[in-house]
């Protein structure tokens, strides 16, 4: 009997050893880059080896931007392709980040999907409802991953919000008030590549409307529930058209729910660089000034500010979140990465740019 207590001991020793090897023998998942134009491409470039991705291949025409990228992240030149088909026919990665034009997200899950490669691209998804709908069929047809990323999605305090709210902490919400962007593209020192496109209304779908107005779409449809608003207000301006003569760069967007709403301030006119959001619910309020910082105040108490731990790193770094998805270790329905979510951010940004174009609200079917 004692035998037999010692051998059941044993095998389940063996059970959790084999179980440890699987686990640390899981190969990294091989991630690919198309475009390097977008000024995010560093983020994935020069990102630390945790193992979870191996960076495998990386796609841009632009020979003199790609040499210059490869060797300030020191990389080899032997990972860089001009053509798209050729990288991925002969690195065949099973996840592709797009750092692109966002006129090319729609190019980019054209070449992967029928490949099954889960696509990652950077915020906005898409330039607009036409070219969301392709990619989402196409995503669809061949049951990949489509996500996008927004550096808010990474923000302690923006999940602490969505929890909080979800708990039902102040009551039903009644307004959103976001305010995303900085002093301007420009200003800032943006590089001529990226700079090109955008402030390009066709290739980036607008300007700081799009740019921006993307962060206050995405987290209050997901505060929301992913709800679609019943419509869309859009102001814009050219406050600088000697340096943005083809796109806005002030823009105000007023979404309608039933029992609330949200207010997206995008700018290129900040004095300084901000990401901030202000919920209000029935009885109280949440603030998030900056990604980790909570500040709080329910009914007429004092209000009360909580310093955050960052995320997790599998949340809080975009690459490893994807490589979890990939490996189906997180599912990202109906989160801040998701298809269902940025599909209403896409079609909201649409009714926006017309909104401001024709001059009235635009009210979704």
């Amino acid at each position: 009997m004692k035998a037999l207590k010692y051998f059941a001991l044993f095998s389940l020793c063996l059970i959790f050893f084999f179980a440890g090897e699987v686990k640390a023998q899981e190969k990294p998942v091989r991630m690919a880059v198309i475009g390097m134009t977008h000024g995010h491409v560093g983020w994935i470039m020069k990102r630390k080896d945790f193992g979870d991705v191996e960076f495998v291949g990386l796609v841009e025409p632009n020979a003199e931007l790609a040499k210059r990228l490869l060797k300030n992240s020191k990389l080899d030149e032997s990972i860089w392709y001009t053509d798209v088909d050729k990288m991925l026919a002969e690195v065949k990665p099973e996840a592709v980040c797009a750092f692109g034009s966002i006129y090319d997200h729609l190019m980019v899950v054209e070449k992967c999907a029928p490949l099954g490669i889960d696509v990652m691209v950077e915020k906005p998804l898409a330039v607009n409802n036409e070219h969301a709908k392709k990619m989402q069929a196409l995503a669809d047809q061949y049951n990949i991953h489509l996500l996008t990323n927004y550096e808010t999605s990474w923000y302690a305090s923006n999940h602490k919000i969505h929890e909080l709210t979800q708990a039902g902490e102040i009551g039903e919400i009644r307004k959103i008030v976001v305010h995303d962007g900085h002093e301007g593209p420009i200003e800032i020192g943006t590089s001529k590549e990226f700079l090109e496109w955008l402030t390009d209304p066709v290739k980036n779908g607008g300007g700081a409307i799009i740019d921006f107005g993307c962060y206050g779409a995405n987290l209050s449809t997901w505060l929301m529930g992913n709800q679609r608003p019943i419509s869309v207000t859009a102001v814009t301006q050219q406050i600088k058209p000697d340096k943005y003569p083809k796109v806005d760069d002030e823009a105000t967007i007023i979404l309608e729910y039933p029992h609330a709403q949200a207010i997206v301030q995008a700018s290129w006119n900040w004095p300084f660089s901000r990401k901030d959001i202000e919920v209000y619910g029935q009885y109280g309020q949440l603030k998030a000034p900056n990604a980790t910082t909570l500040q709080s105040r329910v009914s007429k108490s004092e209000e009360q500010t909580l310093e955050l731990d960052p995320l997790p790193h599998e949340q809080k770094d975009p690459f490893a979140y994807f490589a979890s998805v990939v490996r189906g270790k997180v599912d990202p329905k109906n989160g801040l990465y998701s298809m269902e979510n940025n599909m209403i951010v896409v079609e909201i940004l649409t009714a926006a740019v017309r909104s401001a174009k024709e001059g009235k609200t635009i009210y979704l079917k």
